[in-house]
């Protein structure tokens, strides 16, 4: 698609919301656009839990040839992140270039197994903003997590969704369950994987960059050419196009339309939330959203509100089975809000929720890593796969129309939102909320 931004003091189409024209013909610079921009020719493939991005994974992993890069929250010490990490292992002692970067957080407790299987491989191991002491987490900067869940294989195959590598049925809070979580992810083929690749390295250089800086300040003073190395190094830590290449779009009228949308704390600030709230404001017909932990801003609710109440159908699907209580709570204490309005509010509870998707109408669809909520929304890193295409969507729709199926619909009757206990709940989540984010160096009202 086309290079550059709008013109300064006017309000175009892409600015706007759905990105550039369907005819544009490459996908360049898209980091700079703040909001999803759509290009054609791809193909995405939707896979249900880890029991099926799993083997997908490996199987692309076996067949890599030059390099192989996995950015992920949680890689579990047990046999699901033993099955990928034998795949990468395997790929490493053939020469391919394998680079993993985890959550220094989401991946604590697992980081000397992941250390011990790497070590003697030849996978290159990083680890964004490692936590060794329990009080660093009270440092601004570690309360925003890599919570992406990327890979990407030899530039060609892209996997982006919600799973962490860790086995469905085993929860690091709970245990062991006998329903696999709901979650989902999507292999992606195509001009979109350009971007998830752009956007793996990028991660991978910060966390490695961050953990080794002095050894790279050395290496820049002792550089023949430190303001050349210091542009690359620069380069490298951005999420940017090759400096002498654009991302082909190759028929790009044609489905499948895609887009990639990332979270981060550079530019890209407000994209997937600023992406979902474009799509729901054109909602005409229904709006079916999955979060686990959803607690939206003002504009947000608004938005669905304001959905509700020109005709448009609109589910949410939130936690039945509460891993975290507090998430629980502060879901529960938008719900009177919500239903006055005519959102339908349903429960999951056969097992753990943890799926991260959105339909509106017949024809848009997300699935990625961003919770509605501050954490996914304002500060952690995040990142989502956005498809115009009837049938991928319509997909998806069955997929939520199985998990409502199972889930239980709140009534209004049943809400204590209201009155002196209901307004002391409001008032207790939005405290935290608003001193979690002032904590981790975010201002303003949520």
């Amino acid at each position: 698609m086309s290079a550059g931004s709008p013109p300064s003091g006017r309000r175009s189409r892409r600015a706007r919301g759905d990105g550039p024209p369907y005819n544009s013909a490459l996908l360049h610079n898209w980091y700079d656009h703040p909001r999803a921009l759509f290009c054609g020719g791809n193909d995405v493939k939707l896979l249900r839990g880890g029991n099926e991005l799993f083997p997908a994974m490996c199987e692309a992993i076996a067949a890599a040839r030059s390099e192989v890069w996995l950015a992920t929250y949680i890689f579990h010490d047990d046999d699901a992140g033993r099955l990928v990490a034998d795949a990468l292992i395997a790929a490493a002692l053939r020469g391919v270039r394998v680079r993993v970067v985890v959550d220094g957080f989401g991946s604590k407790a697992s980081l000397p197994a992941l250390y011990q299987w790497f070590a003697d491989a030849g996978v290159e191991l990083s680890v964004f903003r490692p936590v060794r002491r329990w009080w660093s987490l009270l440092q601004p900067g570690q309360l925003r997590r890599l919570h992406q869940k990327i890979c990407v294989v030899d530039h060609g195959l892209g996997f982006v969704g919600g799973i962490n590598v860790i086995d469905d049925c085993n929860d690091l809070n709970h245990g062991h369950s006998d329903q696999p979580r709901l979650d989902f992810a999507v292999a992606v083929r195509g001009p979109v994987v350009g971007p998830v690749q752009q956007t793996v390295s990028a991660i991978w250089t910060r966390a490695t960059f961050g953990h080794d800086w002095p050894e790279e300040v050395r290496a820049l003073a002792r550089s023949s050419e430190p303001v050349t190395r210091v542009r690359d190094l620069l380069r490298r830590l951005r999420i940017t196009p090759p400096l002498k290449s654009q991302l082909a779009c190759s028929d790009a009228d044609r489905p499948m339309r895609a887009a990639f949308v990332v979270r981060d704390n550079l530019r890209q600030r407000r994209a997937i939330e600023r992406s979902y709230i474009d799509a729901l404001r054109r909602a005409r017909t229904r709006i079916d959203l999955v979060s686990p932990y959803f607690y939206p801003g003002h504009m947000f609710r608004r938005t669905l509100r304001d959905a509700a109440r020109r005709g448009v159908q609109v589910r949410l699907l939130l936690q039945g089975k509460l891993d975290y209580r507090i998430a629980g709570l502060a879901a529960q204490v938008l719900y009177d809000e919500l239903l006055r309005h005519g959102v339908h509010i349903h429960e999951y509870m056969p097992a753990f929720l943890h799926a991260k998707i959105a339909l509106v109408d017949d024809d848009w669809a997300t699935v990625g890593s961003s919770n509605i909520d501050p954490l996914s929304l304002l500060l952690n890193l995040e990142a989502n796969v956005m498809v115009r295409d009837r049938d991928f969507t319509r997909e998806l729709a069955a997929e939520f129309d199985a998990a409502i199926a199972v889930s239980r619909e709140v009534q209004a009757v049943h809400v204590r939102g209201r009155g002196f206990w209901g307004a002391l709940r409001r008032g207790f989540v939005a405290w935290g909320a608003h001193v979690y984010l002032r904590v981790a160096g975010i201002t303003g009202r949520y």
